[in-house]
């Protein structure tokens, strides 16, 4: 159902790649905005210098475009609650940090690190939570001048209610956490610097978000930031508590959750290696969320339409890498012909093409694309499928050569260039026939007597349709690569 009053974010910190974990939080927020009519807000976390870089900024940017992933506010686009990027409003969160201490909603806290990680084992060996004690809760003036004098440093902690917090996930259902489980936690490093535990909320808060949905992994911070929205309300900061959803782990090998440093984590692999946006989208929309009982490949003005975050099943979700390669296959199949060509394109050139620019032949490409757009998983397969048709000669494959070229093989291609030199080369099928008609005379079936055949004209035992190849390649440049393999051969 349409409602142009939801509005959801997607915030993520620059910090490396892309991972398809944080696409998928991204897809689901977007088709959430989409499928309610509301709003998209794209938001940069990037408060943490030390690890936050302009590089991989610009490459979130990029990848979100390419994703066809867009946003109604945030960087570039512009919108009321500007700026979009966390380190434009440094300002913002000191002067809220110093609305909870007045309204006492905060503390400063000098605690030093050996004193909580003492505190800490001693609460462990007494089997009692290990969180932060409240110490500094009541301090007095003088205690607070005392710790001041000797040089302390201290942190602003927020202060948790004493009673237990419950909300209802659009996920999980109803949760409660009890207050020995939700500590006071911290808001502002000594430095003055904000964290994210303040930061996050308080963005949330000012830029009207009505909807949370985000990995499962920051569920444990959500009691801390309900209670934090409560004395925001109270201030005038915030108008409402947003809905949370906690969105299921995406895991990886071994069923552990999916980490940066696993290999196919990163969204730079798949679209380096030529997967569809509409094709990853679909099955990353897979993890988590179910289309029908019977369909998992889909459109995204499709997934648009079905999509209600109130479906997203709480169970993990294993990524399966083939998987997503079928489900990809299946949206390069759905292409037409003339957008197939073009997405192939980049993959047609340097550093992928092997072939000299200048021996790209256009007409020969879009003859054989038909051809190819049912074969590949992804796009950069198509290099190594239609090079035959741009180079002198064909890949050198030995392993290739060693299992086609068996004994009589020189008898059979020597049949098999006198019956194609006499076929009619407007036909595949009479090409067919010939080669068939050469394999009978040595007592082969078409599927024996085409392997030299096409690894003398193609270098691979593997590839396109072979007829519609042979005929697209010419009757002379087939003849001329049939006779070089009978030289290898004789040699």
């Amino acid at each position: 159902m349409a409602n142009a009053n939801v509005r959801v974010r997607f915030c993520p910190s620059p910090t490396g790649n892309p991972h398809v974990g944080l696409v998928r939080t991204a897809l689901f927020n977007w088709a959430y905005a989409r499928h309610s009519g509301g709003t998209m807000v794209f938001r940069i976390e990037d408060t943490d210098a030390a690890r936050d870089s302009e590089e991989s900024y610009l490459q979130l940017l990029d990848s979100l475009r390419w994703l066809g992933l867009d946003w109604d506010e945030g960087p570039e686009a512009g919108g009321p609650h500007a700026p979009y990027r966390q380190s434009q409003r440094m300002d913002i969160y000191k002067d809220v940090a110093e609305k909870l201490e007045a309204a006492g909603h905060a503390y400063h806290c000098y605690c030093t690190p050996l004193e909580l990680e003492a505190r800490r084992d001693a609460a462990r060996a007494a089997g009692k939570p290990s969180g932060y004690d409240g110490k500094c809760r009541t301090l007095s003036a003088e205690q607070k001048a005392a710790y001041e004098a000797e040089g302390r440093e201290s942190i602003v902690r927020f202060k948790m209610p004493d009673e237990p917090i419950t909300f209802t996930d659009l996920v999980r259902g109803e949760l409660t956490f009890t207050p020995d489980n939700v500590p006071d936690y911290g808001i502002v490093r000594a430095n003055g610097a904000p964290l994210y535990t303040l930061v996050n909320p308080v963005d949330d808060a000012l830029m009207e978000i009505t909807h949370v949905l985000r990995g499962e992994d920051l569920l444990s911070s959500t009691p801390r930031q309900i209670a934090l929205y409560k004395a925001l309300i109270e201030l005038g900061v915030a108008q409402q508590i947003p809905d949370f959803g906690h969105l299921p782990y995406v895991m990886g090998e071994g069923n552990k959750k999916l980490s940066k440093r696993d290999p196919q984590a990163s969204l730079n692999i798949y679209r380096e290696r030529g997967f569809l946006p509409e094709g990853l989208l679909n099955y990353l929309s897979l993890l988590g969320w179910s289309f029908s009982a019977d369909q998992d490949v889909f459109s995204i003005s499709e997934m648009i339409e079905k999509f209600d975050v109130a479906d997203v099943n709480a169970n993990p979700a294993r990524f399966d890498l083939k998987k997503a390669e079928a489900i990809n296959a299946d949206h390069i199949r759905r292409l037409d012909v003339k957008a197939f060509t073009e997405a192939c394109e980049p993959w047609l050139q340097a550093p992928h093409a092997n072939w000299a620019p200048e021996d790209f032949d256009r007409a020969a490409w879009e003859a054989i694309a038909p051809y190819a757009q049912t074969r590949l998983t992804v796009l950069s397969d198509i290099t190594a499928n239609v090079d035959f048709l741009f180079r002198e000669e064909p890949v050198e494959d030995e392993a290739s050569w060693t299992k086609a070229m068996k004994d009589g093989s020189d008898a059979l291609l020597r049949t098999a260039r006198e019956k194609l030199e006499a076929a009619d080369w407007t036909s595949p099928e009479s090409l067919k026939e010939a080669v068939l008609a050469a394999g009978e005379a040595h007592g082969l079936k078409l599927g024996k007597a085409q392997a030299p055949v096409r690894v003398a004209v193609t270098g691979r035992t593997v590839g396109l349709p072979l007829f519609e190849s042979l005929q697209i390649l010419g009757k002379e440049r087939t003849l001329s690569r049939i006779d070089a393999a009978l030289a290898k051969l004789a040699a």
